[in-house]
């Protein structure tokens, strides 16, 4: 019997690692952040909760998918071997029902909890994600993380849908913020493995264009993220707290690019590159924090 709860825990593990929880998270960070932005206050408990948990769901029928689609790349690089499908822990047709059955939860879920524009935004991010990216892009472009990125963007929209029950062009220019904050977040990760990527036969930017071209763009992008964390200001009527949080942790994010820049050391970039990757998730959650804070707050321009 212990085995066989051992065995059970074992499985059920390998399913929630399918969904990629650490994705997800950092996919949530911006969602509530812009509810309340939404609501010019706290929205209601059980609707962040809802709209969280829809959340939660689409994003994790999304990265099985993905997870089922890349399995032969997934086995070729060392970051990834150990994910569920390659394993074995999980067979790719359990995978794939798996995938199917939550996806279809996250729109029904959202349908009925939050309302039918959020359902079709998350669903629509799914698709956009294993279509256009798994399946197109990510083999065959260099700017597959560029475009690709749209799909990791839709849950500041679904967040302030949620809220509204419309798309408002404050959250278009957070849908921006994450949209251009993505290829910089990524292309640093993608230095520090591009062996694994070469390996895998994926055009990551810095397997086809080189560490010098992939750090110059990562600077170019880093700069667009923080004019366009500035544009919120006006387009939302931001107040102080907000202001100060967005040009520190721009002037910090910018920064960190232009060190990757100047340095001239392959393993040494490597390791800055490993530790940009890390802070971007910082500036993202420091960002989103700060539009929560100054709504609750209330201390205007």
């Amino acid at each position: 019997m212990v085995l066989t709860a051992t065995a059970s825990r074992s499985r059920a593990a390998a399913f929630v690692a399918l969904t990629k929880p650490r994705i997800i998270e950092l996919l949530l960070v911006s969602t509530v952040p812009t509810m309340v932005l939404a609501e010019r206050g706290l929205p209601s408990v059980w609707l962040m909760v809802a709209t969280v948990v829809g959340g939660t769901l689409a994003a994790g029928g999304a990265n099985a998918f993905n997870m089922y689609v890349d399995r032969d790349i997934d086995a070729k690089m060392e970051r990834t071997k150990g994910r569920p499908l390659v394993t074995g822990e999980v067979t790719p047709g359990e995978a794939m029902v798996f995938a199917l059955a939550i996806e279809g939860l996250a729109f029904v879920w959202l349908w009925v909890f939050v309302n039918l524009l959020s359902a079709v935004l998350a669903v629509a991010a799914c698709l956009f994600y294993v279509f256009i990216y798994t399946l197109w892009l990510k083999r065959t472009s260099t700017q597959n993380i560029v475009i690709g990125g749209a799909a990791g963007a839709v849950p500041v929209l679904i967040g302030w849908s949620s809220v509204t029950n419309a798309v408002g062009w404050p959250a278009v220019v957070l849908f921006a913020v994450i949209f251009f904050w993505t290829p910089p977040h990524f292309w640093a990760l993608a230095i520090r493995y591009e062996d694994d990527y070469a390996a895998a036969g994926v055009p990551m930017m810095p397997v086809v264009a080189g560490h010098r071209s992939t750090v110059r763009q990562i600077l170019v992008y880093s700069v667009v993220v923080w004019v366009v964390t500035l544009l919120l200001i006006p387009v939302a009527d931001m107040g102080w707290i907000y202001i100060g949080v967005a040009v520190v942790i721009g002037a910090a994010f910018t920064g960190g690019a232009a060190q990757l820049v100047r340095e001239r050391d392959a393993k040494t970039l490597e390791a800055k590159a490993i530790r940009y990757f890390g802070f971007s998730i910082t500036h993202l959650t420091v960002l989103f924090a700060g539009i929560a804070v100054d709504q609750l707050v209330g201390w205007g321009t």
